[in-house]
């Protein structure tokens, strides 16, 4: 188990242990134990034989390291497991609707014996929630919001929740003899901001005729999966499960002839498949999972590759992130894709936390892990103060933060440290901290971090004023949203982008993968609006720095090339490219 895995269970304990009314003193400390390994910077497992270095983990004593091992040795934690089996599992899901928390649905279990969103649900629609001690009609009525907010998300996933899943069954696999490859396909190949299904598939000399024995091997690993609630089908060339949490993988076995078809239409997207075998068929062909056969004497022309398959219908090989059906197969026909940015060709990261504010690592630690990750640049942007549950920064907080990321700029070599701030818009769009202040900033990221449900018109103005200050160089996480949590505020985005256009402010892709913001569609739109992106990862721990990944999948998806992306550019031409313009029109009044 990798320590998110790990950490949920700890988690989970908490949440059980307060449906049961245990001491909160022995919840604090599941919590506490939950946020340090999570938090924690090596993964556990590597460190199972060395129970010391574990014990100097803050937040981990005696008694949590005996469930440590028990989650080693055994793939799960008996406490867990015993407060699973006296409470109903779906308890764990109540706690993701908004006005369910514990204490709610220990109340609502001690008064109806219902565990379960579909018997709550029945309840509040009954009007029966209301009658119990703490709840009110209103409260039942953000229950059954809650609720039906959920069942629009529900079945989705992020993508790191996915990928993580995706290389712990790839490396399972990878041990085996008579596995070549197993590789995503599907939505998390494609790119897509969350994912429903995991589609994998495995090749190699296991997936022949011939080779049983190795096959029964692979498909047994499978089914033997940590986390596995139910095995949905187990065929010789097809194993589906259900994991815990919900997702639902597809492990598929394929021989290295038909692999590259397989990859092609496994990975979709459905239009651009429909629209692909369209054009098969007007060439004098068929195009399925297993090849392109010529239809008159259903001769495979190409199946090993994907290469080779869109070659043989005339087409440039298309980057999975592009497979939407949204004009990519016209311009693969005419030789038109663009180059698309890459991770390699990032120079910087120019939105991140320290222990100033929320962060979990200092100034140096990281411009270190930037510097690691060879990157030219680095900004450090702790939070202003009106962001109080942050520990925000006042002005003489800031000026001071401002002297010593330039010390450790001076002390540290390979990388430019930037002195930043993320700045709160306030609702009525002025900004958290003076111009004078803000003018000691190497940059500026606007964010807006309250009153989110402003109407349209006044979230625009809002945003509208603090782009005209003259003072922000970047928007940042511009619509707010929260994937699976939260969705965005309402504002007029071609304002937005005009007016960013004008007075030179990036827009943020914020690469966090709760976040993913902008999304791939408005990523175009700004685009074709002649706003420059800057992506950034919100880091707030030296780890965070890795998840840059996840974004650059979403500017794929939008079609950016690098001249998009500010932060591509060298030190000197980043903030040239930043540098605010003479005679801006200064703030509304």
């Amino acid at each position: 188990m990798d320590n998110k895995q790990i950490a949920s269970i700890f988690y989970e304990t908490a949440d059980l242990l307060e449906i049961a009314g245990e001491d909160s003193f022995r919840i604090r400390s599941y919590r506490r134990a939950a946020e340090a390994v999570e938090a924690w910077h090596q993964p556990l497992g590597s460190l199972r034989h060395d129970e010391k270095a574990i014990l100097a983990i803050p937040g981990i004593g005696k008694g949590m390291l005996a469930n440590l091992r028990d989650i080693f040795n055994r793939g799960e934690m008996s406490l867990h497991r015993e407060l699973l089996k006296r409470f109903q599992p779906s308890m764990l899901e109540l706690l993701k609707i908004p006005g369910l928390g514990p204490k709610t649905i220990a109340l609502i279990w001690d008064a109806f014996q219902v565990g379960d969103l579909a018997g709550v649900e029945q309840l509040a629609r009954a009007g029966k929630l209301q009658a119990l001690p703490r709840l009110s009609a209103k409260s039942e009525q953000k229950i059954l919001k809650g609720i039906a907010d959920y069942h629009q998300i529900s079945g989705r996933f992020l993508l790191d929740t996915a990928e993580r899943l995706a290389e712990q069954l790839i490396s399972r696999l990878a041990a085996l003899p008579g596995v070549a490859k197993t590789t995503p396909a599907g939505s998390l190949r494609r790119g897509r901001e969350t994912v429903g299904d995991l589609d994998l598939l495995v090749t190699g000399a296991c997936c022949t005729d011939n080779d049983s024995a190795q096959l029964s091997a692979v498909i047994e690993s499978v089914v033997t999966f940590p986390g596995i609630t139910e095995v949905l089908a187990k065929g010789e060339n097809k194993v589906s499960l259900k994991l815990r949490g919900g997702m639902q993988v597809d492990v598929r076995l394929l021989p290295p002839e038909s692999y590259g078809a397989a990859m092609q239409y496994f990975t979709g997207s459905k239009m651009h498949n429909v629209s692909l075998r369209q054009r098969a068929l007007k060439l004098g062909y068929t195009l399925n999972e297993y090849g392109l056969a010529r239809v008159d004497d259903a001769t495979v022309i190409a199946s090993a590759t994907e290469e080779e398959i869109y070659r043989a219908l005339g087409l440039d090989w298309i980057p999975p992130e592009l497979r939407e059906n949204c004009g990519e197969i016209e311009a693969a026909a005419k030789h038109q894709l663009p180059v698309l940015v890459t991770e390699d060709d990032l120079r910087g990261d120019v939105h991140a936390h320290t222990t100033e504010t929320d962060g979990r690592n200092s100034i140096l630690e990281m411009a270190e892990a930037a510097r690691a990750k060879r990157y030219e640049y680095c900004a450090i942007t702790d939070h202003s103060k009106n962001l109080a549950m942050t520990n925000g920064m006042d002005d003489q907080r800031a000026l001071a933060h401002i002297k010593r990321i330039r010390e450790v700029d001076r002390e540290i070599d390979g990388i430019r440290i930037l002195a930043g701030i993320e700045c709160d818009i306030l609702a009525d769009g002025s900004l958290d901290l003076s111009d004078g202040v803000l003018d000691e900033m190497d940059i500026v990221v606007g964010s807006v971090h309250s009153y989110f449900n402003q109407p349209p018109e006044q979230m625009s103005e809002r945003m509208l004023r603090a782009i005209e200050s003259g003072k922000l160089h970047v928007l940042g996480h511009p619509f707010g949203r929260m994937l699976l949590r939260r969705d965005g505020y309402s504002f007029n985005l071609h304002a937005i982008c005009e007016a960013a256009r004008k007075h030179n402010v990036a827009l943020e892709h914020n690469a966090n993968p709760h976040r993913l913001d902008l999304s791939d569609v408005n990523l175009r739109i700004a685009k074709s609006l002649g706003v420059k992106i800057v992506i950034n990862t919100d880091a707030h721990s030296t780890s965070d720095y890795d998840k840059m990944k996840y974004g650059i999948l979403q500017l794929r998806r939008a079609w950016l090339t690098k001249g998009d992306v500010l932060n591509t550019l060298p030190l000197d031409d980043f903030l040239q490219a930043i540098k605010k313009p003479k005679g801006h029109s200064g703030p509304r009044q």
